[in-house]
């Protein structure tokens, strides 16, 4: 299709008829961003629905409700389901909508390729799902699918290997037009140091992506060999062995959660000056302690290994580095309370959920300090501890900016203003539910429960059983975002163009709800428009 036809199809602004048309076949970026967040939501209450069984469970001492290897079951695979399918694709889902947007592009730069990237989640995560109805059931070996536990599972090894093939491959692709489209598809007049910092987040998280699936597609080949076909990369009878495993695991494991948290550091990085009315503090400074933070990552993996028995120093660089990595996230923080300070504040839903992740994210941070310390790990591995700690940076984290970045753009994306006062709500509910629900799970670590048991002694009943019913009120909870998704998209209070007062940046210049094809060509950037025009 030459150049010139493209255009005459894009000038007017209607959407494809059917539903085939307009949903499988689509290369819209809107479309395709709406795709991977109903599909994020979907893993989310799938993955939540696993973990309120977990959280059953463990309301009391004993075993309730579930078998024990059905317990490791629901930890692996609730793990993979909430990491793989509903963080990720709801931060890609926010790229697809946003960034064209953000940078006055028409479009994703490789639209079909975009299509693609998401049709292939629904498969895997079919793939994983469909291993509990299997015999011996799905994987449960943890979801970082340790050797030599997990060659012990049956059939599920094949179709673990298979699904996480197909993620990664979805999100190589994913990564692909992002790179693609932020490197060669900005508007005239946005130079790199103009880009809103949810689309530097994402560009840096793209190369992240690019250099660390690859490595995790090769440790679950190996797997997969080692099960079928008997190698013995990781079996210790054969000579090989299972600590080579950790390392490849976690070389792309410390880089993933970044992955995960880089985008949300986006998300906020938009948020907060749009509510303190002022440009973010440190601008330049946050783009560099991103690209910090992506940089260490790479080097920090043994600090999930320091029980192996590796030399003291290997304990002593892998602690410095991870202490390092400290400095640039502080950075952060730093920057952002430094762009609230003296702010004319304002408290919309979207701010609520800024400050709340910088304050619960910033626990996490101190926890995980913590737990980079080497000699006080041996303590603290493998213990709720750590289960605590990583659910702070990755639910208070992740996914409260995912929960913030939906209430500030939904009115762009819908054109109807939300429900403030049911916002308020699910903000309350959810903030105090998720505290009752991971804080006692520090005590019960540094008390010396273990992680992945469904029955445990009777000194550590209280705070479990606090730690449920957290879980509950907060699982619920999550049921009046979807209601007010649901009614927001179905109509309320027109929403302007600029919806919030104080927001900067392209997407805002245009009217809401976006319409189906934002610019025909590029759009030249006007420095007034830009959250940082004045910074520079």
């Amino acid at each position: 299709m030459s150049h010139a036809t493209t255009h005459e199809h894009d000038h007017h602004d209607e959407k494809p008829k059917g539903f085939v048309k307009r949903w499988l076949l689509t290369t819209n970026h809107k479309d395709i961003g709406t795709l991977y967040l109903i599909f994020a939501l979907i893993m989310f209450f799938i993955g939540g629905a696993m973990a309120l069984i977990i959280r059953l469970e463990l309301f009391q001492p004993g075993l309730q409700f579930v078998q024990p290897d059905f317990f490791n079951q629901l930890t692996t695979v609730h793990a993979l389901a909430m990491i793989f399918g509903a963080v990720m694709p709801a931060f890609v889902g926010l790229a697809n909508w946003m960034i064209p947007m953000m940078i006055g592009a028409p479009d994703m730069a490789l639209p079909r390729m975009n299509n693609w990237s998401f049709w292939i989640m629904p498969f895997a995560f079919a793939i994983l799902l469909s291993t509990f109805f299997m015999d011996g059931g799905a994987p449960a070996a943890g979801w970082t699918m340790y050797p030599p536990l997990v060659l012990q599972g049956g059939k599920n090894v094949a179709f673990m290997v298979f699904a996480i093939h197909l993620m990664g491959i979805s999100s190589i692709m994913g990564a692909i037009n992002i790179i693609a489209t932020v490197l060669n598809m900005r508007a005239p007049g946005m130079d790199f140091l103009k880009m809103p910092l949810f689309v530097w987040t994402w560009l840096i998280t793209a190369f992240l992506l690019i250099a660390v699936m690859p490595v995790l597609a090769g440790a679950v080949t190996m797997i997969l060999t080692d099960h079928y076909f008997g190698t013995s990369f990781f079996n210790a009878a054969g000579g090989g062995d299972p600590v080579l495993y950790q390392h490849i695991f976690w070389f792309f494991g410390h880089p993933e959660v970044y992955i995960l948290i880089l985008p949300a550091f986006g998300v906020i990085s938009e948020i907060i000056p749009a509510f303190a009315r002022k440009p973010l503090f440190g601008y330049t400074a946050m783009v560099y302690a991103t690209a910090s933070i992506a940089f260490l990552s790479f080097i920090v993996w043994a600090h999930h290994m320091f029980t192996v028995g590796m030399p003291l120093g290997g304990e002593l660089f892998f602690m410095y580095a991870t202490m390092l990595i400290a400095i640039p996230t502080g950075v952060k923080i730093f920057n952002w309370v430094s762009t609230m300070w003296q702010g004319a504040m304002t408290f919309e839903a979207p701010m609520l959920w800024a400050i709340a992740f910088v304050v619960l994210f910033t626990i996490g941070g101190f926890s995980g300090i913590m737990l980079a310390i080497a000699p006080a790990d041996f303590q603290y591995h493998d213990t709720y501890f750590v289960v605590a700690h990583f659910h702070y940076v990755l639910v208070t984290g992740a996914v409260f900016a995912i929960i913030a970045a939906v209430y500030y753009w939904l009115p762009k994306w819908t054109g109807h203003m939300y429900d403030e006062k049911l916002a308020k709500w699910h903000f309350w509910l959810s903030v105090i539910s998720v505290n009752v629900l991971f804080f006692p799970q520090h005590f019960l670590g540094l008390a010396g429960m273990p992680r992945r048991i469904p029955d445990y002694a009777t000194q550590f009943v209280e705070f479990n059983m606090i730690s449920s019913i957290g879980a509950f009120v907060f699982g619920f909870s999550q049921l009046l975002f979807v209601y007010l998704v649901w009614k927001t998209a179905k109509g309320g209070e027109k929403a302007s163009s600029r919806v919030w007062k104080g927001a900067k940046g392209l997407e805002w210049t245009v009217p809401s709800p976006a319409p189906h094809h934002t610019f025909q060509d590029n759009a030249p950037v006007n420095d007034a428009d830009l959250a940082h025009g004045s910074a520079h």
